[in-house]
């Protein structure tokens, strides 16, 4: 198979893998299946055509995503993290602005292959830090399976502190913010109470506060927007599964189905697949170093962050010695927005807000990202500047 056949079976792989539930997604099953039999089909009339039709387009992004700026900084490179060579990327128009690290979700869905396009607007205004956290993209291309016994909470903590540390000190810089989403506002947490001196706040979005009730109350959440809207077809669905915990993947399969779908997440979907095989620097390898990274994160961490897990609402609440925010999707039924607000509403923080993105789901971050932009500027910038004072804010 040539290289670029091999990528269409990558996407392929992808996308199912992202569409299947999670217990699926760890069997990896209906992900062989599907690359099975796309690969009958293929012949070297689409392999040509689809080697050009991606060229022109990676070409083309490498022109559009780039900035020439006197101050700016664009970097990409491995650094050794908790033992381990982990691939990270820096960039930002003005070295001078502040310092975001981004902690991406999934688990294993590193933001790097399409992050190049989804926070090119975030760039005049932060220097941008993104991760392939231990076991994902580059990084599991660069280490190979053998990470897998070390994919653990606590592990992934230290890597993230460690991280933390190397940017403070190269890029000359007292506190950074933290930004983390999905599976990355758990680690976001962790991170920043372990070591709030690192962090100048906390910003959670698809925030997961309470594990234990998560996948109940989107199955609340779901049935009752689908009742109100009138999608019949969801009703009967959810209705037939009732609600988890389910024995198997399929409630799950269809708690996810309908949550993309009332989210618009599907369109995110295959738009974060298509700038991921047309990245400029990227190619089938790394895209196949990309699927593999959240099949083997999703087999490690999901039993550790489920409802039968040992993590809790309390072991994510409590005391936080820096400011937090939650900007969540008005309408998240994958991690759902009023767990996030009670999760806000629990914890004592020296400034702490929740705000709901309007017509925002659990991927608001990026589907609505320049009015994320606009809280971080409206809101983390004036408080990281200012003077520690307890406060507290909601909307």
């Amino acid at each position: 198979m040539t290289r670029t056949s091999f990528g269409i079976l990558a996407l392929v792989c992808l996308c199912a893998a992202i569409a299947a539930p999670p217990s699926t997604r760890a069997r990896g099953g209906a992900v062989a299946a599907a690359a099975g039999d796309v690969q009958k089909k293929l012949d070297a009339a689409d392999v040509e055509t689809l080697d050009w039709g991606t060229a022109f387009v990676r070409d083309r992004n490498a022109r559009d995503y780039a900035f020439a700026t006197a101050n700016g900084i664009d970097e990409g490179r491995y650094v050794t993290i908790g033992g381990i060579e982990q691939w990270i990327t820096i960039r930002g128009e003005d070295r001078r602005n502040p310092v975001l690290l981004f902690l991406h979700g999934g688990p294993g869905d590193a933001t790097n292959p399409w992050g190049y396009a989804a926070f090119r607007s975030w760039l005049k205004t932060f220097t941008v830090v993104q991760w392939d956290q231990r076991g994902t993209g580059r990084t599991l291309g660069k280490s190979g399976p053998s990470v897998a016994p070390t994919i653990t909470i606590d592990r992934m903590t230290q890597d993230g502190i460690e991280l933390a540390e190397m940017l403070r000190r190269t890029l000359q810089k007292d506190k950074i913010v933290l930004v983390g989403h999905s599976w990355g506002s758990i680690l976001g947490v962790m991170m920043a109470k372990a070591r709030p001196d690192l962090f100048s706040a906390f910003v959670g979005t698809g925030q997961l506060g309470d594990p234990q009730r998560n996948y109940a109350a989107a199955y609340d959440a779901l049935l009752e927007h689908a009742t109100r809207v009138g999608e019949a077809r969801a009703v009967r669905e959810l209705k037939d599964v009732g609600p988890p915990p389910y024995a198997d993947g399929r409630g799950y399969g269809v708690q996810r189905k309908w949550s993309n779908l009332f989210e618009g997440a599907d369109f995110f979907i295959a738009s974060m697949v298509g700038l991921a095989l047309d990245a400029p620097d990227y190619r089938p390898h790394d895209i196949k170093d990309w699927f593999d990274g959240q099949v083997l994160s999703a087999e490690r961490l999901v039993p550790q962050t489920s409802a039968t897990s040992a993590l809790t609402a309390k072991a994510l609440g409590g005391d936080f010695a820096v400011p937090v925010f939650v900007f969540q999707g008005a309408e998240d039924f994958t991690t759902p927005t009023g767990l996030a607000r009670a999760f806000v509403q629990s914890i004592r923080a020296p400034r702490k807000a929740f705000v709901a993105i309007p017509d925002g789901g659990h991927f608001a971050v990026f589907i609505k990202r320049d009015a994320f932009l606009h809280e971080l500027v409206a809101r983390v910038l004036p408080a990281i500047r200012a003077t520690p004072a307890h406060s507290s804010a909601s909307r």
